[in-house]
């Protein structure tokens, strides 16, 4: 029998038949390594991870491979989104070590879990500079044999460094110039040709868009909107976009966004359709606005487990990258016969040699004359007409079904609290942006599934998958979930949302709370890790303490609670330090510090079911104004004693709106329209509104 029998993980479970004598992260395995005085080899992957599923088939499933790591190791595999905890860990010790870090991510630890050598994937035999498996195997046994104390003093280092990575003093002064700085440090590190944060692959940083977007909002920088519409341009109309399916792609690995790798990841997804909901609410881009439905669709469509979501999509098929996604010329017109074919083709850059040669020199696994469909080099593309676009949706349809007769690449079916949350608060926005009942009414039953399936009373579970639900729990779980819920709260009005975040907001105060202030990874009760994780570092996921900010504040603002915001202070202030240095890694901290800053209470007063409640409610749910909290009370619900807003009624017996800000509220808004525009931002002169980048303008 396998360790690895009952795991909850879908990963783990591919493992499960190796020859390789695999272990669960846990006690048993640590254990092990003590009794037998052998090293531990980790190997940390995911169920989309390429080069994961590579080493399983090459090394993993070797048996004279697998003899010698059980004759010289416990073997230990993770399940990175399962173990976050793990993952974030010994990421964070390869890069101590020298080591960029990604997955697979191998690393040789002492039987207490300190790391002394890490490597990433390793071949059978020597590959383009890539040492053997065996070799690399065959060398840590002799130095954890031959050379324990210069063993002993690397993983002391490394454990030095990680304590003081997350542990250390990072206290300092909230200056209310930070804000502005780490705009405008962050937009400098955009392409101002290609969008996106300089290097040779480009990821689509949500939270980083954000930071601009928020700085453009703030001030009227017209480079901030530029710098944004670049960097949405290039996602949205470029290979990133999964044009036929929706949804986006993981990251691309080149600069012009035009080679994605193909792995589809639930989170980035969720926080995508959030930023592209906030510009959309400016602006009214069809781009933006096509993107986020497409996004919506394929949630839906392909990411259901129940009424949740799944985590993620492989980005291989039949063994070979991509292959799903990627179309010959010949298969475009086979499937498009009958319709005008050479339009799509144009629009899509199809071309028999294929589109993907020169986007990735290094990348030899794409076959000759294989296209991935975008529109970033299609010619005149202004003089696509309305007509044409209502024609090249109905293509991508048919290609669409096509597609799905092909072999679909693996999905890995765990609902994972925390991005289930990204995702429940993506959809409640977007939903009551777009005016769609629809999508609100899928956040609300993926809410009550998630609850169901890992919720129990105040606590919070991480990863169910099958049936069973692990035993762990980490802060972010919390944190994702809390907002969520008043995502809902806030578009609904259900007082049931607003006590399940007050609930777990509980639960990590009093389990996951640390003294020198911010939440740590793991609770208090749980099993420790060689050092205990506190960070406000974005990492593929933001992390529980920026994002509790903004929930801390929202509470706060519904409840009047000072509690709330002195906790969120304590927060701000403990990380502050931190913020001239690794701006670049705080981006969701600087969004939510505005908003605990400076954020509207936007009270309405009127009955659930008037039309004039309902157009207030969308007066604001229409502006792109993220630093804002929506309350909508009834005439006979009293407001908390010390709410701002507490006593006011509404006026000539019509649903009226009160904007609070700093304690004040300003004069009754019975008029929508009125509403509206005191919202609107930035505040600029008229020329200068709505100045955007000319391919935006006109998507």
């Amino acid at each position: 029998m396998s360790h690895l029998d009952t795991s909850t993980s879908p990963y783990l479970q591919l493992h499960k038949d190796n020859p390789v004598d695999w272990y669960g992260w846990g006690p048993e395995a640590f254990a092990a390594a003590e009794a037998s005085n052998k090293p531990i080899f980790l190997s940390i992957g995911y169920t989309a991870c390429h080069w994961c599923h590579l080493m399983n088939a090459e090394s993993f499933g070797n048996g004279d491979i697998a003899a010698q790591m059980n004759d010289s190791f416990i073997n230990v595999l993770v399940d990175r989104e399962e173990r976050p905890d793990v993952d974030l860990l010994y990421q964070a010790a390869s890069n101590a070590m020298g080591h960029m870090g990604g997955w697979p991510l191998n690393i040789f630890l002492t039987p207490k879990g300190e790391p002394y050598f890490v490597t990433g994937y390793l071949p059978p035999e020597e590959r383009n500079g890539i040492p053997a498996i065996q070799t690399v195997l065959r060398d840590m046994v002799r130095s954890y044999q031959e050379q324990r104390e210069q063993i002993q003093a690397t993983g002391d280092r490394v454990t030095g460094s990680l304590r003081d990575t997350w542990n250390r003093d990072m206290r300092g002064n909230i200056d209310t110039g930070f804000l502005n700085v780490g705009a405008i440090r962050t937009a400098q590190r955009h392409d101002i040709f290609y969008g996106g944060i300089q290097g040779n692959v480009r990821f689509p940083n949500a939270p980083s868009i954000e930071v601009m977007w928020r700085g453009f909002l703030r001030n009227g920088t017209p480079q901030f909107s530029q710098l944004t519409a670049t960097t949405l341009d290039h996602i949205c109309f470029g290979a990133l976009r999964d044009h036929i399916g929706g949804g986006f792609f993981r990251y691309c690995v080149d600069e012009r966004w035009l080679m994605p790798h193909f792995e589809k990841m639930l989170t980035d997804n969720a926080l995508l359709i959030d930023v592209l909901t906030l510009v959309w609410q400016y602006n009214r881009n069809a781009l933006c606005q096509g993107a986020v439905d497409d996004a919506i669709g394929w949630l839906l469509r392909e990411m259901k487990v129940g009424d949740a979501f799944a985590s993620n999509i492989d980005a291989d098929s039949e063994g070979e990258e991509g292959k799903y996604y990627l179309w010959s010329e010949a298969e475009v017109d086979a499937a498009l016969m009958g319709t005008f074919v050479q339009r799509f083709k144009a629009a899509y850059n199809i071309r028999r040699e294929g589109n993907l040669q020169g986007a990735n020199p290094q990348n030899s696994n794409i076959q000759a004359g294989r296209n991935i469909p975008h529109r970033l080099n299609t010619q005149n593309l202004g003089q696509f007409t309305d007509a044409d676009e209502a024609m090249l949706a109905k293509q991508r349809e048919l290609l669409l079904a096509a597609r799905q007769s092909r072999v679909r690449p693996m999905r890995d079916d765990k609902v994972l609290a925390d991005r289930n949350g990204y995702a429940i608060a993506a959809l409640a926005h977007a939903g009551t942006a777009f005016q769609r009942s629809d999508w609100l009414t899928a956040a609300i039953r993926a809410f009550d599934f998630v609850v169901k399936v890992l919720g129990d009373g105040g606590r919070l579970y991480h990863s169910w998958f099958d049936g069973k639900r692990t035993d762990r729990s980490f802060a972010d779980d919390y944190a994702s979930m809390a907002r969520a819920a008043l995502a809902l709260w806030e578009s609904t009005n259900e007082k049931r949302f607003l006590e399940h975040a007050k609930r777990w907001t509980r639960t990590l105060n009093e389990e996951f709370w640390d003294a020198k202030g911010g939440y740590c990874v793991n609770a208090q009760h749980a099993e420790p890790l060689i050092v205990s994780i506190r960070t406000i570092f974005d990492q593929p996921s933001p992390p529980a303490n920026s994002v509790m900010l903004g929930v801390l504040a929202r509470l706060h603002m519904a409840t009047a609670d000072q509690s709330y915001y002195d906790r969120a202070q304590e927060i701000a202030l403990a990380f502050a330090g931190e913020a001239p240095r690794a701006w670049q890694s705080m981006a969701t901290y600087l969004n939510e510090l505005e908003f605990l800053g400076v954020a509207a209470n936007i009270v309405i007063i009127g009955p659930n079911d008037h039309v004039r409640t309902h157009e207030l409610t969308q007066a604001v749910f229409g502006r792109s104004f993220p630093n804002r909290l929506v309350t909508v009370v009834s005439p006979d619900e009293m407001l908390p004693e010390g709410h701002p807003a507490y006593g006011k009624t509404m006026q000539n017996g019509q649903p009226t709106a009160y904007l609070c800000q700093r304690n004040t509220c300003s004069p009754p808004i019975t008029n929508p329209v009125q509403l509206s525009q005191i919202l609107q931002l930035p505040q600029q002169k008229p020329q200068q509104q709505g100045a955007a980048p000319q391919q935006m303008a006109r998507a």
